[in-house]
């Protein structure tokens, strides 16, 4: 990995590899149960852009926020999400996260910053943007990192909230996962701009540009974003070259993209990438690699077991936590 990046301890890379491992294992096993017909409503996996979020969130406070979209699976593990919960959730079980009744779009965790994934396109912006005017209110010190894609970066809410967020100096990153589709349309017909990083400067923020298949340069360019807004010098915008290696969803044909280019980005896998990284630099161990691998599988068995086993959601429970 070509990225020079600050020291990280052995413990802390392995856990970084764990987690886009688990994010993977349980978005494959997902899929499979989708297709076992047990996930009520429709679902978005995130394989292929595990890098994005496990390297946003190691650079992350546990007390930090998060804001998610309706790819939100792997940035509620990434942040330290239950996988138990997760599946349960999606299950529509009453362990689940929502007790069953929010499904894959829906899923939040207060206390792990977890602010709630949204299933509107760009509808995280403006949570994120309030949570960080909380926190400099409270002076608490957090930041919060805002997901969203590169057809969330054409929503009118990202241009009220970054001009706010950048006059009240507050303490937010926008984190944008160019994944080249918006659903099928192709950022570089729905974007102006082919840099979308250059968007910043309207803001009068630092916008950056990072390999999103490089987990050490996301870790990196959060990092330093991170650390502006702790310091009370305002938001930043991050702009992260991804791909997801699956359709928009389930059951997606993908006739928008051909499957050479899908193939040319799955040369290019970022748990791979630094699984290799690891090994070469002799930061682990081939076995130690290899011990991981049945660890989350085990983990992720656990969680469709788990989920399985849970009791539905009882009838009285209907109107239950619902408002409008």
């Amino acid at each position: 990995m070509a990225v020079k990046v600050l020291p990280l301890a052995k413990p802390t890379m392995l856990d970084m590899y764990d987690r886009m491992l688990t994010i993977r294992l349980f978005e494959t096993r997902v899929i499979e149960l989708f297709r076992e017909g047990v996930i009520r409503g429709s679902t978005h996996t995130y394989i292929g852009m595990e890098a994005n979020a496990v390297g946003c969130c190691t650079a992350l406070r546990p007390d930090d926020y998060i804001t998610s979209t309706h790819r939100g699976h792997g940035h509620c593990i990434a942040k330290g999400g239950d996988v138990r919960l997760m599946m349960a959730e999606l299950l529509g079980k009453a362990t689940g996260y929502c007790k069953g009744k929010g499904g894959s779009m829906h899923i939040a965790d207060i206390d792990a910053g977890i602010l709630g994934a949204n299933g509107i396109v760009g509808g995280g912006i403006g949570i994120a943007t309030g949570a960080a005017l909380s926190a400099k209110m409270r002076g608490s010190g957090q930041v919060c990192v805002c997901f969203f894609g590169e057809g969330g970066n054409n929503q009118g809410a990202l241009h009220e909230n970054a001009n706010l967020a950048s006059i009240w100096k507050l303490p937010v990153v926008y984190f944008c996962e160019n994944n080249q589709y918006a659903m099928s349309m192709s950022v570089k017909r729905a974007t102006a701009v082919p840099d979308i990083a250059t968007r910043a400067a309207a803001y009068n923020m630092p916008g950056v540009n990072v390999d999103g298949m490089d987990v050490l340069a996301v870790y990196q360019a959060t990092r330093e974003a991170v650390e502006r807004a702790r310091a009370g010098d305002g938001p930043s915008l991050i702009v992260s070259t991804t791909y997801r290696f699956e359709g928009h969803n389930i059951g997606d044909p993908q006739p928008y993209r051909t499957k050479d280019e899908v193939e040319e980005w799955r040369r290019r896998d970022s748990i791979d990438r630094f699984g290799r990284y690891l090994i070469d630099e002799e930061i682990a161990s081939k076995a130690e690699i290899e011990a991981l691998h049945q660890k989350v599988a085990q983990k992720i068995e656990d969680a469709v077991e788990f989920a399985r086993q849970s009791p539905e959601p009882d009838l009285s429970a209907l109107e239950e936590d619902v408002y409008a």
